[in-house]
């Protein structure tokens, strides 16, 4: 019974995460939508950065793709 629940918990837990990485994709494309400013390099890191996340994404890597959005955030500031 106790796995059971751990499993479901999981599950339901990946479910937010998963939901979450379009919600953050948003963010990082309105922030980059006002032209932030960073040097050349920092903004090549944040556009590979949200490209890998939503990539991840898409790969159902959820946890994997929140980190690198989360990174591309940190970066803009955000």
């Amino acid at each position: 019974m106790k796995k059971t629940i751990a499993v479901l918990l999981f599950a339901i837990s990946g479910l937010a995460v998963a939901s979450n990485c379009p919600n953050e994709m948003k963010d990082i494309d309105a922030a980059l939508g006002k032209g932030p400013a960073l040097a050349a390099a920092q903004m090549e890191e944040v556009k590979k950065l949200r490209a890998d996340g939503e990539r991840l994404h898409k790969e159902g890597k959820h946890a994997e793709s929140m980190a690198a959005l989360q990174q591309a955030k940190r970066l803009l500031g955000i």
